[in-house]
C-alpha cells in the first residue's frame, strides 16, 4: 500500500495573521499524525505574503517537539541559497534530538530575481546544484572522503543515524542525479502544467530506479509523487474550494496579487480574461479534486502511473477547517489509522 504524506505551506487565510497560520500548521501536523499519515513536510517560500512557511527547519523543530512518531521534513530547503555545511548541521541537530524522524528534502528554486539577489548578495560564485547536494550528503552523514576539499570538517553534532535525503524535481535529469547521489526522488505534479508531464514522470521513475546507488542517507530507491489535493464531503464542495486554488495558481505578479490566500468568495468575484480561463483549465492537471472516494481513486491511479512508493499531498485550499477535513476524509478512505495500528 502506498504511503501518504502531507506538504504544508502555512497558508495565511483571509482575516488571519501569520501567527495564526503557523499555529494552524502545528495543529494540522498533530492531526496528520493521529490520522496515520507517514510524513509531514513544511515548504520554503520567500516573499510570498500569503504563506508563512519561509523557514521549514524552524517549523520542523517546533513540530517535532509537539508530535511523537510522524516523520518531519522540509519540502524543501532551497539549497542554492545556503551553505551546505550549515544545512547539514541544522539537520544533524534535529536528527540527534529526534532520531529516525527527520527528512532533509531539498530543491533548487531560486525565487524571484529580487529574492535571489537578496539571499546571495555576498556569495562569490554561481552555486553548482549537484556539488551542493553531494556536499550536504557528505556533511550530514559525516562520510570520510579523502578526495573532498573539506574532508577534515565535521558537521556536529555527530550521531549513529542520518536523516533521509530527498530531492524535489520535475525532470528526468534530476531523477538521474538523485539516483547517482543515492537520495529519494519526489516528482512534483504541482509546480506547472505541461502536456508531457506523465511521460516525463514515468521516464524519471524508470531512470531513477534503474540507476539508483545506495548511500548513507537512503538505502533503497524511493519515489514520491506530489499533487495539489482538494477534497471535501461532496464533489460539489470540493469543486467550490478548488476555485480558490484556481485563482491562486494564476500566480500574477509573482504571487503577490493577494495579501492573503484567496477565499472561495474572492475567487467567485474575480473577473478572468479568456487567456486566464484557459490557464485555469490547464492547471487542473496539477491537482486532484473531488470527494473522498473520487480522490482515492485518482491518487491510486497516480501511484500506479508513476510507480510511486509514496504520495506527498498538498491540501492547498482556503480555511484551516477545510484542510483538516481533507486529511480526515483521505485518512478514512485509505484506512490509514487501521494500517498504522496493524
Amino acid at each position: 500500500m502506498v504511503k501518504l504524506n502531507v506538504l504544508d505551506y502555512a497558508v495565511i487565510d483571509e482575516g488571519q495573521s501569520p501567527a495564526d497560520a503557523l499555529n494552524e500548521s502545528v495543529t494540522l501536523a498533530e492531526r496528520a499524525e493521529k490520522l496515520g499519515f507517514h510524513r509531514f513536510w513544511m515548504a520554503e517560500h520567500h516573499d510570498v505574503r500569503a504563506f508563512a512557511s519561509s523557514s521549514p527547519e524552524m517549523m520542523m523543530m517546533h513540530i517535532l517537539g509537539k508530535t511523537t512518531s510522524i516523520k518531519l521534513g522540509s519540502g524543501g530547503v532551497m539549497i542554492p541559497h545556503y551553505s551546505p555545511l550549515k544545512v547539514a548541521e541544522n539537520f544533524r541537530v534535529m536528527e540527534n534530538l529526534y532520531p529516525g524522524r527527520v527528512d532533509l528534502g531539498i530543491g533548487n528554486t531560486l525565487g524571484t530575481p529580487a529574492v535571489n539577489r537578496s539571499m546571495n548578495e555576498m556569495r562569490p560564485r554561481k552555486q553548482r546544484y549537484e556539488e551542493n547536494i553531494s556536499d550536504i550528503k557528505k556533511y550530514v552523514s559525516n562520510t570520510d572522503d579523502e578526495e573532498h576539499r573539506f574532508n577534515e570538517v565535521t558537521a556536529n553534532p555527530t550521531g549513529e543515524t542520518n536523516p533521509e535525503m530527498w530531492v524535489l524535481s520535475t525532470s528526468v535529469r534530476t531523477a538521474e542525479l538523485a539516483a547517482r547521489q543515492g537520495i529519494g526522488y519526489t516528482f512534483g505534479l504541482f509546480p506547472h502544467a505541461s502536456k508531457d508531464k506523465t511521460a516525463v514522470g514515468q521516464e524519471a521513475a524508470r531512470v531513477y530506479r534503474e540507476k539508483f546507488i545506495p548511500s548513507p542517507v537512503m538505502q533503497k530507491p524511493l519515489i514520491m509523487v506530489s499533487p495539489f489535493v482538494v477534497t471535501a464531503d461532496t464533489d460539489e464542495e470540493a469543486k467550490e474550494l478548488a476555485k480558490a486554488l484556481d485563482l491562486w495558481l494564476l500566480g500574477k505578479m509573482n504571487f503577490s496579487e493577494f495579501e492573503r490566500f484567496p477565499s472561495v468568495e474572492t475567487a467567485k468575484k474575480y473577473t478572468y480574461t479568456v487567456e486566464e480561463l484557459q490557464k485555469l483549465s490547464a492547471n487542473r492537471s496539477r491537482m486532484v479534486v473531488g470527494n473522498a472516494k473520487s480522490v482515492k481513486k485518482q491518487l491510486e491511479t497516480l501511484a500506479e502511473t508513476f510507480d510511486a512508493d509514496e504520495l506527498l499531498l498538498i491540501p492547498l485550499m482556503p480555511g484551516a477547517e477545510n484542510r483538516q477535513r481533507a486529511l480526515d476524509l483521505i485518512s478514512s478512505e485509505f484506512q490509514l489509522k487501521e494500517q498504522k495500528e496493524g
